[in-house]
């Protein structure tokens, strides 16, 4: 860890220096950069500026300042409401991702590199302004030898190399805050930078997206409402991607869509059909479908481009979220609560009983609305809201789910305010509980419990085995907490003193009784060679049963 410090100290100088300047001065000095930076004292002085801003506000600011890396990772978060409190979401989704173009001949050096050839030879034209151009690369129109226009995205010079130096150093500064911050311990944050990151180097390699976009095509191959462009292979590789160039409308176009004869509502209507086809049919859905990434054709058909954040609903996943939608039906909050249990990862000590009651209070919000006027994103990001407050972690293509619906729902209202989503999900939503309740389904969910039973029993044995090897040697640890322990403790010193001073309350009795016995007999004293050895007995027994009495009632434990 140290030589990774010492390796990358220029950018953790960055990092410090830009925390600094937005008023988390706090942080640099808990995280211990003191320790080995040299930071000039007028940054110091810095720590509180603060400028009136807001925690997000100067968050922002933080990742804008340090680049693509931190502004990709702050977009990805911002899928995230039940790891991240709701005003900084907020800004989160204000990050810019446009910057400015990296120069052609860079462009013309990695495509000639990768693809193996001259760019002239490889394609009959390449425009050198492009398209578009974001943090991790840009996109140039071009036109293949055989005619076909294509959509060449290229990734920038070095931008893998810089992000896997920063990934290397967020990885670093969240093992450091967990030892150091009770927070980022709770909420095990290296693990979220992990999570993070694992969806940024997806993003890097390009061919990940062409899948992407293949599946994503398959899934609509006998829909003619939408389009998904064409992946020429021979021309993609990690760093250069070459799709089908489509030309089209953007959805935020309204004006040009409405004057080239489209109707906004037909539009809305199979904008939400492929939704929620996506998501609840085929459980592979598109994770940012702005107005920016799908278009509308000369014949009104949908296509969707940039298929780099995708989600997917596996089938656990899908079987607790018809759950949950049941459960939301029948007003069933005993429901809800074992979807979100199915659902999330909830930690150990969650009070079950506010978690209740919170639920409670979130369906009491949807009694009686009527269907059309229930935002299905809006209800997803509520339950999230809830997972933040009790620390639920939920699976990551749910959160995005719930994002992809509101941004949806916010086109669809656009483009027709009288639409209702819901009359175009409550169809789907019913496929959704009949799938899972169909006798095959049923049939095959029992036979892989049953499955999973059998093979715990096979390997019952083995394990009873090694558990006695164990207990063997001594190695067989066996801890039990209890909340009241130290009051039980207290119960059984009780229960034992209590005991203690009973015996030799009796067998002081049984002496003395015997002593009276034997003096009305009138028998003289019994002597051990001359000594009165019952009177002494006597005498010790007095002693002990005092000793006893006073060491119970100094220990206040009677």
């Amino acid at each position: 860890m140290i030589g990774k410090r010492m390796r990358h100290i220029g950018r953790y100088h960055e990092i410090a220096v830009a925390l600094l300047r937005h008023g988390f001065g706090m942080i640099v000095d808990e995280l211990g950069f003191s320790s080995f930076l040299s930071l000039p004292p007028r940054w110091r002085a810095e720590q509180g500026k603060k400028e009136g801003k807001t925690v997000g506000e100067r968050l922002r600011l933080v990742l804008e300042e340090l680049g693509p890396t931190f502004v990709k990772l702050g977009q990805i978060a911002s899928t995230r409401p039940d790891l991240i409190p709701a005003p900084i979401i907020s800004e989160l989704e204000k990050l810019q991702d446009q910057v400015p173009p990296f120069p052609f001949a860079d462009v013309r050096r990695r495509v000639e590199t990768e693809l193996g050839g001259s760019l002239e030879t490889l394609f009959r034209s390449f425009d050198e302004t492009p398209l578009a151009a974001a943090s991790l690369g840009q996109v140039h129109r071009a036109v293949l030898p055989s005619g076909q226009a294509v959509a060449v995205k290229v990734q920038r010079p070095h931008i893998a190399a810089r992000m896997e130096t920063d990934l290397d150093i967020l990885q670093d500064l969240a093992v450091l805050a967990e030892r150091r911050l009770d927070w980022a311990a709770t909420y095990q944050l290296s693990e979220i930078v992990d999570e993070l990151a694992r969806s940024l180097q997806q993003e890097l390699d390009y061919t990940v997206e062409a899948r992407h976009a293949e599946r994503f095509a398959q899934q609509f191959a006998d829909d003619s409402s939408v389009y998904v462009p064409k992946v020429f292979w021979d021309y993609t590789t990690k760093t250069v991607l070459t799709l089908e160039y489509v030309e089209g409308m953007k959805l935020g176009e309204l004006e040009r869509l409405k004057a080239n004869g489209h109707s906004l509502k037909t539009i809305a209507e199979r904008l939400a059909e492929a939704t929620f086809k996506q998501m609840f049919e085929h459980g592979f859905f598109h994770g940012d479908p702005h107005p920016g990434n799908v278009l509308v054709l000369d014949d009104g058909t949908l296509s969707f481009i940039d298929f780099g954040l995708m989600g997917r609903l596996r089938p656990h996943v899908k079987h607790h979220l018809s759950s949950l939608i049941i459960a939301l039906m029948r007003q069933n909050t005993d429901g809800v609560l074992g979807a979100i249990y199915g659902l999330g990862i909830v930690p150990d000590g969650v009070d079950e009983g506010k978690l209740r009651d919170d639920l409670d209070e979130l369906r009491e919000k949807y009694y009686r609305i009527p269907l059309g006027e229930i935002s299905l994103g809006e209800a997803v990001e509520d339950l999230l809201s809830v997972a933040f407050r009790y620390g639920i972690r939920i699976p990551s293509d749910l959160t995005l789910l719930g994002k992809a619906l509101l941004t949806v729902e916010g086109v669809v209202e656009t483009l027709d305010p009288q639409f209702r989503i819901m009359d175009v999900a409550e169809p789907f939503g019913r496929k959704l509980m009949k799938e899972r309740l169909r006798p095959d389904r049923v049939a095959e969910t029992a036979w892989k419990r049953i499955f999973d039973y059998g093979e715990w029993l096979l390997r019952l044995p083995e394990g009873v085995k090694e558990w006695t090897k164990m207990m063997r040697h001594g190695k067989l640890r066996l801890e039990i907490t209890a909340p009241d322990l130290e009051a039980l403790l207290k119960k059984l010193d009780q229960i034992t003193n209590r005991l203690s001073f009973s015996i030799v309350l009796l067998s002081l009795s049984i002496v003395l009784a015997g002593l009276m016995i034997a003096s009305s007999l009138g028998r003289p004293s019994t002597l051990l060679w001359k000594i009165p050895a019952v009177e002494i007995g006597l005498g010790a027994s007095a002693f002990l049963f005092g000793w006893l009495l006073y060491s119970i009632f100094r220990s206040g434990k009677f």
